[in-house]
């Protein structure tokens, strides 16, 4: 019956003791944290040199400073000028009030780019 039984030596492996095998586990964590903040650190470089190639190519694409617009007549209080296809002042301002009144806003807080009518 001795015959079942396996020996680790019966496989080139030897017993170890308990600081041997502490000794080992020890070093193989060691060796994977190495292996990560190795990791860690070429993610980070890479992200650096990803990040500074974008913000060069941006520089780059982008005007050095844009020219100042010319300052905008409109109404006091008002939130800029308005585009009008096809359609009277007079219905204009309705709409714009009817909003105003639904969306309960004071007129002036509102943005309105353009008024077309559907045909």
């Amino acid at each position: 019956m001795s015959h079942l039984l396996l020996d680790p030596n019966d496989f080139g492996l030897s017993s170890l003791g308990v600081g041997d095998a502490g000794l080992t586990g020890v070093l193989g964590y060691i060796v994977v944290f190495v292996g990560l903040f190795l990791l860690l650190a070429v993610l980070c470089i890479s992200g650096s040199i990803f990040k500074f190639k974008a913000k060069k190519a941006l520089a780059a694409v982008s005007p050095a400073a844009p020219a100042p617009a010319a300052e905008e007549k409109t109404a006091p209080g008002s939130a800029g000028e308005i585009k009008l296809f096809d359609v009277p002042d007079k219905d204009a301002a309705m709409i714009m009030a009817i909003v105003a009144d639904k969306l309960q806003k004071p007129l002036n807080e509102l943005r309105f780019i353009s008024i077309k009518e559907v045909k």
